[in-house]
């Protein structure tokens, strides 16, 4: 496959959770172009599985959405923290509940075609309540659903996020046992 090479890139913007850049490419054919990146630590998603056999969703306010989303607690790497130490951190952040085992599932990139964001999938099991404080700026709520309607809800398009669908089938091996 032929293949593009970088010129040169700048920095558009340095946000709190992520860094826009632009980087300027020779495309295969000779021709310059450009590419606007969101550059991002990574971050992971977790599905939870309590004792009953329910998952642990969130549902939380979305300003890009305008709206309220059912989703799979998720957050975001601090730095270089291992993949499953942020797992471990935003389960107990975000759900109130710690995992006694957490098994890596895969990982995927968000959305490749403009953003470096990779996330880790992690199955949590043999929960038990252990909350650490929630990020200043998350207001949440806890919604236990049975495995097998999340996995019917996933189906009927009524889980309109991208992250919390990828995981959903990723884990479904480990979630129809």
């Amino acid at each position: 496959m032929p293949s593009f090479e970088l010129l040169r890139s700048e920095i558009l913007l340095k946000g709190r959770a992520f860094t826009i850049r632009r980087d300027y490419l020779k495309t295969p054919d000779g021709r310059e172009t450009k590419f606007d990146i969101v550059e991002h630590g990574g971050s992971v998603i977790i599905l939870p599985v309590d004792g009953e056999g329910n998952l642990l969703f969130v549902r939380q306010y979305r300003h890009a959405a305008g709206m309220d989303l059912l989703e799979l607690p998720a957050g975001t790497r601090d730095g270089d923290e291992p993949f499953e130490e942020c797992a471990a951190r935003e389960i107990r952040e975000e759900t109130g509940m710690e995992a006694g085992t957490l098994k890596y599932v895969g990982s995927f990139y968000l959305a490749p075609g403009y953003s470096t964001e990779y996330m880790g999938v992690f199955l949590a099991t043999d929960l038990k309540h252990n909350p650490l404080e929630a990020d200043d700026d998350e207001f949440l709520s806890l919604e236990k659903i049975p495995v097998k309607e999340a996995l019917a809800m996933a189906e009927r398009g009524e889980v309109p996020d991208a992250k919390s669908l990828a995981a959903l089938l990723m884990a479904r091996p480990y979630l129809e046992k």
